[in-house]
């Protein structure tokens, strides 16, 4: 079969079990792609970049609705708007975006496969185990940065790679372009152009400080042009370049204080936390980001095949920008950035580096084989060929098996939230567990349940005009007395309590009234 005819096949492939993933999808379902797809929403019907909520409390605004993506970036919902423009402004259309970046991915992974080792088989297992990327396969396809992210993260390690090898401004240049739009996606991308400027500085040394000069502007001049209006914008609404609320999560004591009310995780407060609470912080995140590694990043049992055809590839430019970029990554995300890192930060961003362990772990199993070959005295050919079809119906199983129980988690939570939003008038702003879940099945406008006292209520209630509170199992632990009945507040009213009936508080939820006349805790 011709290389064309290879590309076309794995690209209907891809697409078709994209389409199938994307379509056994009903809703976004969880905060954040709940989140980017209200934000598209919003843009799409003229209502600008705006949150009618606050899922957190960080860069704080003065009413609702507030300016968006003052904490995430902003590009998936951008992507989506432009689609739903087109097709409609439906959950589908919000999807089509992620469904031709899986794609992308997919395809982006057989070609790099076929690539580093030179043989074309390698391009089709690749390709295959990127198609079936176990933990990752639900999380491709919904309004979440995942996918977009991936292909661009990884195509910018790809441009870095084509600049080392061979010296050009213009691919330093692209580099950069795909940095900035990597940032432009997550905060974290800015890790990309670090990456970048490092591979500018080494590979230009040899020829002196004007070829420094060069590659290193190439890199920040094509990221600043990228970031330049996203600059403007955060200036004329937040008054600096970047929100610095992010910047707060390197102090996190507990993953609660990521709505922690009044805003401002300090380094005086993490320090005075002890030597020992930060070191066992450090260790639960390292231990945690190793499952990711393992689990997530490696389909459970590939990751030392994996490694092995790193190792067996390591001269290769390609390799060792993405080598850097690894490192780089699990390091921030298990030292400096721990809570939010293994709560989910590790697992995006680790998805431009898919491809790149797909591919190479055909290399490590082959490696692997010749030698077993070599001591059992297997037939190679056919031990390969039996290896490889193991890895992939692993990789299915896995894929299959995880994707079935997101699905029982995600499509399943529509009507709790159209129950409570029968019971409230449309003006009536909620405190709740996750109001961009609220928004998008209500249209109802809400803040988060804080990290902190009840008696602080009051004043989040009188600031944004909060009329009801829903608590359910998922509360931050302040509010935990008022959940089992052992608390009262003279401001709070119990309208319903839902699941009274049953011994099991997991499906329990109370709706409280705000008492505006009588807040004095």
């Amino acid at each position: 079969m011709s290389v064309t005819r290879q590309y076309v096949l794995i690209t209907l492939l891809a697409l078709a079990w994209a389409v199938l993933v994307a379509f056994m999808l009903s809703q976004p379902g969880y905060t954040d792609a709940y989140y980017y797809y209200n934000a598209a929403k919003r843009l799409v019907e003229g209502q600008g970049l705006t949150d009618p909520y606050l899922w957190t409390y960080f860069n704080l605004p003065d009413r609702l609705p507030a300016p968006s993506h003052t904490y995430w970036m902003p590009l998936e919902s951008l992507v989506a708007a432009l689609s739903m423009l087109v097709f409609g402004t439906t959950f589908r259309a919000a999807q089509f975006p992620s469904v031709l970046c899986y794609t992308g991915l997919v395809l982006l992974a057989f070609g790099v496969g076929r690539r580093l080792d030179g043989a074309a088989r390698h391009g089709w297992l690749a390709g295959l185990l990127l198609l079936f990327s176990g933990f990752y396969v639900p999380f491709w396809v919904t309004t979440d940065t995942f996918a977009l992210y991936g292909l661009i993260g990884a195509l910018a390690l790809l441009s870095m790679a084509r600049a080392a090898e061979r010296g050009q401004v213009r691919w330093y240049a692209l580099a950069g372009a795909l940095c900035g739009l990597a940032h432009l996606t997550r905060a974290d991308g800015v890790l990309l152009l670090l990456v970048a400027v490092g591979v500018a500085l080494v590979s230009s040394k040899a020829g002196g400080w004007r070829a420094v000069a060069r590659f290193v502007s190439g890199v920040v001049l094509a990221y600043l042009l990228v970031m330049a209006l996203w600059f403007v914008r955060n200036v004329s609404v937040l008054g600096t370049p970047l929100p610095l609320g992010g910047t707060d999560t390197i102090w996190m004591r507990s993953y609660e204080e990521l709505v922690r009310y009044p805003p401002g995780s300090s380094p005086a407060d993490f320090f005075a936390w002890g030597v020992g609470p930060i070191l066992r912080s450090r260790w639960t995140a390292l231990l945690n980001n190793l499952g990711t590694l393992i689990a997530v990043e490696t389909w459970v049992v590939l990751g030392p095949l994996a490694l092995l055809g790193a190792w067996r590839l390591r001269e290769k430019a390609l390799v060792q920008c993405f080598a850097i970029y690894a490192v780089l990554l699990h390091l921030i995300m298990t030292f400096v950035f721990a809570l939010p890192g293994y709560r989910g930060g590790l697992f995006h961003s680790a998805a431009a580096l898919m491809p790149f362990w797909a591919a190479m772990t055909p290399v490590g199993l082959e490696v692997a084989v010749a030698w077993a070959s070599r001591r059992r005295r297997w037939r190679y050919n056919e031990a390969r060929r039996v290896f490889s079809g193991a890895a992939v119906a692993l990789a299915f199983a896995l894929s299959v098996g995880l994707l079935h129980g997101r699905l029982g988690n995600w499509n399943t939570n529509a009507e709790n939230y159209r129950e409570l939003g029968a019971m409230l008038s449309a003006d009536a702003v909620v405190m709740i567990n996750d109001p961009p879940a609220l928004y998008y099945h209500t249209g109802l406008a809400g803040v988060v349940v804080p990290y902190a006292s009840p008696d602080v209520v009051p004043e989040i209630a009188a600031r944004y005009g909060v009329t009801y509170l829903r608590l359910d199992i998922d509360h931050t632990t302040p509010f935990t007395g008022l959940f089992l009945g052992e608390e009262t507040r003279p401001y709070l009213k119990l309208l319903h309590h839902e699941g009274m009936q049953t011994p099991d508080p997991d499906d329990d939820w109370l709706l409280f009234a705000i008492q505006q006349g009588d807040n004095t805790p």
